[in-house]
C-alpha cells in the first residue's frame, strides 16, 4: 500500500486452496478498511478492481499456470492435463501391477525374497498395499 504497487503485480502462493481463499479475503478486508478511512485514494480503489486478476493461489496452481504459458519452452505437449485423484490412483495400481509382473517373470531373487517375507498363500496384495502406504508416507 505504501509503495503503490498494484495487487496484480504481486505473487502470493500458499499450500492449500483454503489458505489462498483466506489470504484473498484478508487482503480485501484490509483494502476496504483502508478505503473506509481514505475514500479518496484512487490507487486503493483500483486495487478492488484488480483483485480479480491477482495472483493469490496455491503453489500447484501457480506452477500449472507457468507450464501452460511455457509448454513450448519445456517440451511439454500443449494439450497436457493434470489427472484427477481417481486416475492417479489407478495409474499407481497399474504401475505396481506391471512392476510385480516383470519381477515375477524375471525371477528376481531379491524380489522373490521380499514376496516370501511379506506375503502369504492368498496373494501379494498386502505387499502392494504396504508399498503404497510407504509411498504415501514418504510423500
Amino acid at each position: 500500500m505504501n509503495e503503490k504497487i498494484d495487487i496484480d503485480k504481486i505473487l502470493v502462493v500458499t499450500f492449500t486452496n483454503a489458505a489462498a481463499s483466506e489470504m484473498r479475503s484478508r487482503i480485501m478486508e484490509a483494502i476496504y478498511k483502508y478505503l473506509d478511512e481514505n475514500p479518496e485514494d484512487e490507487h486503493m480503489q483500483k486495487q478492488v478492481i484488480l483483485m480479480g486478476k491477482s495472483n493469490i493461489c496455491t503453489i500447484h496452481s501457480f506452477c500449472l499456470e507457468v507450464i501452460k504459458n511455457s509448454f513450448y519452452e519445456i517440451d511439454v505437449s500443449p494439450n497436457f492435463r493434470i489427472g484427477d485423484q481417481t486416475e492417479i490412483e489407478l495409474l499407481k495400481q497399474e504401475v505396481l501391477e506391471e512392476l510385480f509382473e516383470l519381477k515375477y517373470e524375471s525371477e528376481d531373487k531379491e524380489f522373490l525374497k521380499l514376496i516370501n517375507t511379506y506375503t502369504n498363500y492368498r496373494g501379494d496384495e498386502a505387499l502392494k498395499n504396504l508399498i503404497l502406504k510407504i509411498y504415501r508416507f514418504i510423500r
